[in-house]
Parts: structure tokens; C-alpha cells; sequence
């Protein structure tokens, strides 16, 4: 897995104070930024923190490249509604170089490894027959209809591979670029960054809980796990490891502020 910070928004503990400022002082949209010392920006971010007033942060987005990871991943990861997603097409990219992603319980097992590798490559092996004799069908049939042969090699593999796919597994690696704003992440966070959270979702959620508090440090110190911010949201299902977590965020935490 690589996941890497693309883009966020410039001073982004400034715009949020400015919003902030717009609400709860008389000030003009056009010198909302004046006067917001790094003093008074943070004095802002903690008192919305202290109000539970999440709407300001929402002006403020977090873009990034994600790959190495599952299409498992993908169906998880696109429940949270409130993101853009942009996901390398399986439609349009021909897997010529099969990747998939390993779940560690099954590296783990030597022999359970070998059973799901092989899997892995009857999939590939299957899909690159269909593909292929699709993509002949097609051939003939855009040379019939007219089309020349570059043209028709061109749209008979994209058409080929389209239902190809389908017999890919879950296991097969894909990329994306996944913007959110804060709001958002901080609820991403909250679930994904949980014990309880599937493995590679919340390994995920890590790494992006990372390179935000790196950024921003001031305005993610209150997010993650439910535990890590007050009580644990499980119930009965809590992972009884609420102390291990707190420990984990506050040195992330800490290495984030001597940065």
C-alpha cells in the first residue's frame, strides 16, 4: 500500500478560522482574513472543537493518490459519501500485469498461501482467455461492419475486456485518488481508524490519519478512533483494547507536533 498526500488546501487551520470568524463576529467576507494571527487562528480551531460546530471545516479539502490496495478495499472505501473518488477503470485498463493484494492471515500460512496464489492465477489465466477470444469476436465483427484494423483492434480489446473483468477477484489491486474534506475525514477517522475496522481499510485510514496531523496538526488532534477522542462507540462489540489505541494515537500525535 502507498498513500501519498497529492494536494490540500493552502493554510488550512486559516481558512477554517476565517469561516469560523465570519459566524460568530461582524466581519466582511472581503477582510475575513485580516487580523488572523497564527494566535487568534488557533484560539478559533479550539473553540469549534470545544462547540462541536464541524461545519467550517468542511471548506477545506485533502486529496490523495492511493495504491497497492484491494477492489474489497474500493466497496468499503466508497460508502462514505461524502468524497470524490477517481478509480483506475478495469473496463478501460487491461490487467497485463496482474497484481493482487494478500490478506496476512493467508501469508501468514504456507499452505493456505499456495492454495489462494494459485486461485489468483486461474483468475488471470481465465481472464486473458475470455479476453482474447472476445476480442477476436469483436475483431471480425468491426471489419465486417467497416471499421479499419487499427480501429477495430482498438474497440474490439476495450469491449473484450469489459466483460473479461468480471472474473477478476476482489484480491486484484486497483488505484484512486480520493479527495474529502475535513469534516468527512474526521468521521472517516472515527470508524475506519477503529480496531474493529476491516485490516486494510483502517491500515488505509492510518496512513491518510498521518499525513493530515503532519499537516495540520492542530486540527486533527482531537480526531480518530471514537476511544482516542472520549468513549468507545462499540458497546459489546468494542475490541477491549481502548488503552493500546490511545497509546498508538499519542505518539502519533506527539511525533506529528515535534515535526
Amino acid at each position: 500500500m502507498k498513500v501519498t498526500l497529492i494536494q490540500n488546501t493552502p493554510n488550512p487551520e486559516k481558512i477554517i478560522a476565517a469561516a469560523a470568524k465570519l459566524c460568530y463576529s461582524d466581519s466582511s467576507c472581503e477582510n475575513i482574513m485580516n487580523g488572523l494571527t497564527d494566535e487568534k487562528t488557533n484560539n478559533f480551531i479550539k473553540m469549534l472543537a470545544d462547540l462541536g460546530h464541524e461545519s467550517p471545516v468542511e471548506h477545506v479539502t485533502f486529496t490523495f493518490g492511493i495504491e497497492g490496495v484491494s477492489r474489497t478495499l474500493l466497496a468499503q472505501i466508497t460508502r462514505h459519501r461524502l468524497a470524490s473518488f477517481s478509480v483506475q477503470s478495469q473496463r478501460y485498463v487491461k490487467k497485463d500485469n496482474f497484481i493482487f493484494i494478500t490478506p496476512p492471515s493467508i501469508s501468514s500460512n504456507p499452505e493456505i498461501e499456495k492454495m489462494y496464489i494459485k486461485s489468483m492465477n486461474d483468475s488471470f489465466t481465465a481472464y486473458n482467455i475470455i479476453a482474447d477470444n472476445l476480442s477476436k469476436k469483436y475483431y471480425n465483427e468491426y471489419l465486417e461492419a467497416g471499421i479499419n484494423e487499427k480501429q477495430a483492434k482498438s474497440k474490439a480489446e476495450k469491449k473484450a475486456i469489459e466483460d473479461a473483468r468480471f472474473v477478476l477477484p476482489n484480491a486484484c489491486e486497483t488505484k484512486m485518488v480520493v479527495t474529502m474534506n475535513v469534516r468527512s475525514l474526521m468521521n472517516f477517522f472515527k470508524l475506519r481508524c477503529c480496531k474493529r475496522a476491516q485490516w486494510e481499510i483502517r491500515a488505509l485510514a492510518m496512513e491518510m490519519y498521518k499525513l493530515c496531523i503532519k499537516t495540520a496538526p492542530l486540527l486533527f488532534i482531537n480526531s480518530g478512533p471514537s476511544c482516542v477522542c472520549g468513549n468507545c462507540s462499540e458497546g459489546k462489540m468494542s475490541c477491549g483494547m481502548s488503552a493500546q489505541v490511545k497509546e498508538e494515537f499519542d505518539k502519533i500525535k506527539e511525533k506529528a507536533k515535534n515535526r
